[in-house]
């Protein structure tokens, strides 16, 4: 199956105003009445949660209403189709999209991806002895820069009961391999049509947690996830973990609390595998779920008239 990746998420949320502020804070473009997308055009969906149009969620209390994926041509839309068909409702929408839902009850969409093509580059780094990546007499940072825009939809991490039964779906229904494991928790799992380490990561918890725990945004690389996150706290919002870089996938991080009843990441500099990567295999535990962690502060300067260590928040 030539699954792209994710190309939206639908939520139904209590309060369109503050998740439509927030989304735009956090670098999406409002492309149309609660469309907020990313520089390529995937995008966040927003509707009231009392939208009788709306997908059922996955459990009561789950926002998350339908995880939408871009594939590559309609003969993927056809093949997914009568996979999913053998054992469980298909329909086709009026956009020419399918919905079904996964064992968990997670609705799933699969349509043409919409994903275009981002012709701004990425970050380039600097080494003493290596070739010149960022070229002579250009700027690193630009403390003043516009607004930094998000480049793509990353991935979503669900909580679900069984996470064995629900890797099984994935993997031999949709074509995704395992990239990486969590022993005892869950796997990383990539579709056919992407070399990120993952677009799914999936985490065994009680039933009463099914639901969403994160979803996130590619930025072009650290500097941006480390500015973006800092002006995003100077707006008030509240973060949760990070920022740092993470063992499995070495993706940058830094997570936030959000109005979708889970929380938002922003991160950058995922690992690219094919089908040659053996997946590994770790205990979850502080160490292996990141290589360091940093720590929020607010600005400061060095000086005779100022502290040594600053002013933390």
């Amino acid at each position: 199956m030539n699954i792209l990746g994710i190309d939206a998420l639908l939520f139904g949320v209590d309060d369109l105003r503050a998740c439509s502020a927030y989304l735009r804070d956090y670098g999406l473009t409002e492309a149309a009445p609660g469309r907020f997308e990313a520089l390529d055009g995937t995008a966040v969906l927003i509707a009231p949660a009392g939208d009788p149009t709306l997908p059922p969620p996955p459990a009561p209390g789950c926002q998350l209403r339908k995880t939408v994926f871009g594939v590559a041509d309609a003969a993927t839309l056809d093949a997914i189709a009568n996979e999913l068909g053998r054992d469980r409702a298909v329909r086709r929408l009026a956009d020419g999209s399918i919905e079904s839902v996964d064992d968990d009850g997670f609705v799933l969409g699969f349509q043409v991806s919409v994903r275009r093509p981002v012709a701004t580059l990425g970050e380039f780094a600097n080494a003493p002895g290596a070739p010149i990546q960022r070229a002579v007499n250009t700027l690193g940072v630009q403390a003043q820069a516009p607004q930094i825009r998000p480049r793509t939809l990353s991935h979503i991490v669900y909580f679900v009961p069984d996470a064995a039964r629900a890797e099984a779906f994935y993997v031999q229904r949709l074509g995704f391999r395992c990239t990486d494991r969590f022993v005892g928790v869950g796997p990383f799992l990539q579709p056919a049509g992407t070399l990120d380490h993952h677009t799914h990561f999936l985490i065994q918890a009680p039933a009463f947690m099914k639901g969403v725990e994160h979803f996130t945004f590619h930025f072009s690389g650290p500097t941006e996830v480390m500015q973006n996150g800092y002006r995003f706290i100077e707006k008030g919002y509240q973060p949760f973990w990070g920022p740092g870089r993470h063992q499995l996938g070495s993706n940058w991080f830094w997570y936030f609390n959000s109005p979708f009843g889970c929380h938002m990441e922003m991160d950058a500099d995922m690992d690219l595998h094919d089908a040659s990567w053996q997946p590994r295999q770790a205990e979850l535990s502080a160490d292996s779920s990141q290589a360091f962690l940093l720590g929020y502060r607010r600005k400061w300067a060095p000086g005779p008239d100022t502290s040594e260590r600053g002013d933390y928040a």
